[in-house]
């Protein structure tokens, strides 16, 4: 301002009214710098020029580089105390998200005695996290299934659903059937239906279990090794020959377990094969599977008129009956066939000689031409009668009845084995054998060797936690140093009248107060600004 002028409407905001408001200052002239007056005389001058201007009078709270600095550092502070809540924050996740990096690397170990006890607590902690994995315990997965909920799944959802699927009379024909019926009978035929036909085919099909049941053998194994590949993910990056060797350790461990989880189903299969137990309480058989068999075969008419008679007749006990008939027909045949045979050996020891050789002699005149009969094929196939329809469908109905029986043991008996021999016995064991395989002397330098990128990395991490927590401990102590701000200013202690706060401003009045000599005329003694 000019001598003769004043800027005091400005200062009160009359003239353009500001959200903070105005400052002013009396800046250094020429004089003062060509005379190198110091910038505590210069504020004293400010002052006095200040008090002694009546048109300034009342205004000395926004006059003065003082004032002006008091301001400054008040709007910064409360700008930086609304922000402080939030900034505390943050530091504070980052200092803990690398604090739990730090110490994920941990520090480096030389001794040898340190390697190994570092590599007991990964073995040890591994061995921990897999059990967890299979048995539930680690962190639930919302979106998928892991761990032993798949163990479970290929048990029940695909195992034992694939074999309820399975019809075991599918892949028999009726002629396989009536094949085997006729084959067991020999050259007499069979009279009754035998046991050794539904044995032969039952069996057959049992042994079709066999191959599920490895299949579900090797699924397990196959996700045992998925668990071990998603243990310690993080701790094994900073050991690839550890992590590399430890993987092949679990798969051969893992191995081992599978062949006697294998060897056990094959002997269970093989079990239900050598013994047909047709006297197990489940098993329909007898009459029952008679009666059964009578009423797939009957055509529906007979059925209908078996069942619409009056006198209350039971079907099934007509059935029983027909059977019987059946068989006593048959053995009547049979008896009849041994009588007339006897009676032809007695006509011929008691002279039947002569008779016959006057026969032969009359009739070899009158004998006609002898009727050559076909040869029989290569290839044989069974034929066809009204009983053997009957047999057939007995004979199925037996095979799903006993197999029956057989699915429902394997269902429950082959998961089991699975569980004892691989899945159980690599949690019970699965550590002793990685000590004794791992835990070597000769091992633990190669085995416990970090890479280059790790060992960058985590002096990386040092820093960042020396830097997070020197910021940590500044945030701590600014609050106290606020209060002690706002208690006042002094221009006896400080050139600005300012006390200086850490992290906030320093002692830079050079800075604030020194200006270019080409901002000022010459003949002016002082100058102010707003």
């Amino acid at each position: 301002m000019d001598r003769g002028t004043d800027a005091r409407n400005f200062l009160l905001g009359n003239v353009i009214p500001l959200k903070f408001g105005y400052v002013g200052v009396v800046n250094r002239s020429q004089e003062d710098i060509n005379f190198n007056r110091s910038v505590k005389d210069a504020l004293a001058f400010e002052e006095k020029y200040f008090l002694t201007l009546p048109a300034y009078h009342g205004l000395a709270h926004c006059c003065g580089v003082p004032q002006l600095a008091k301001k400054l550092n008040m709007i910064l502070l409360k700008h930086v105390t609304n922000m402080l809540p939030g900034l505390k924050t943050r530091i504070n996740a980052q200092l803990v998200a690398v604090a739990k990096e730090h110490a994920a690397y941990g520090d480096t170990v030389e001794s040898v005695a340190g390697q190994g006890v570092k590599l007991l607590n990964i073995l040890r902690k591994y061995c921990e996290a897999f059990s967890s994995m299979v048995e539930g315990k680690n962190r639930v997965s919302t979106d998928k299934l892991s761990g032993g909920a798949r163990i479970h799944y290929i048990f029940q959802s695909i195992f034992v659903k694939s074999l309820e699927e399975i019809d075991p009379c599918k892949s028999i024909s009726d002629e396989d059937i009536r094949t085997t019926i006729q084959n067991s009978g020999g050259p007499k035929g069979a009279m009754f239906l035998p046991e050794v036909p539904f044995e032969i085919l039952v069996r057959k099909q049992i042994g079709r279990l066999l191959d599920p049941s490895l299949q579900c053998a090797q699924f397990i194994y196959d996700e045992l090794i998925k668990i071990s590949h998603s243990c310690l993910i993080s701790e094994l990056q900073k050991f690839p020959a550890l992590k590399k060797r430890l993987s092949e350790v679990v798969c051969s461990f893992l191995r081992d377990g599978l062949r006697p989880a294998e060897t056990m189903i094959t002997h269970i299969i093989e079990m239900e094969m050598d013994y047909i137990n047709t006297s197990h309480p489940s098993f329909v058989g007898g009459t029952k599977v008679v009666e059964l068999a009578k009423h797939e075969v009957l055509p529906p008419k007979t059925s209908a008129s078996l069942s619409g008679r009056k006198d209350g007749t039971i079907v099934g006990s007509e059935i029983q009956l027909a059977a019987e008939r059946s068989q006593k027909s048959r053995a009547v045949f049979a008896r009849d066939a041994i009588r007339r045979a006897s009676v032809e050996a007695e006509t011929s020891l008691t002279g039947g000689n002569q008779i016959g050789n006057s026969q032969v002699g009359e009739s070899s005149s009158k004998l006609p031409s002898i009727i050559p009969l076909k040869e029989p094929p290569i290839t044989l196939k069974p034929s066809e009668t009204e009983q053997d329809a009957t047999e057939v469908a007995v004979v199925k109905l037996l095979i799903k009845s006993y197999y029956d029986i057989v699915r429902k043991n394997i269902e429950d008996a082959i998961p089991k084995a699975v569980m004892h021999f691989l899945v159980n016995h690599t949690k019970r064991d699965l550590h002793n054998f990685l000590i004794r395989k791992l835990y070597r002397e000769n091992l633990l330098n190669e085995l416990m060797r970090e890479t280059d990128e790790v060992l960058m990395r985590r002096q990386r991490i040092q820093e960042m936690l020396e830097i997070l927590e020197q910021a940590h401990r500044t945030l701590e102590e600014f609050p106290f140093e606020v209060d002690k701000l706002e208690k006042g200013y002094n221009l006896t202690e400080h050139a600005t009248g300012l006390s200086k706060i850490h992290g906030v401003s320093g002692d830079s009045t050079n800075v604030i107060y020194t200006s270019s000599p080409n901002c000022y005329s010459p003949h002016r003694a002082s100058h102010m600004v707003l």
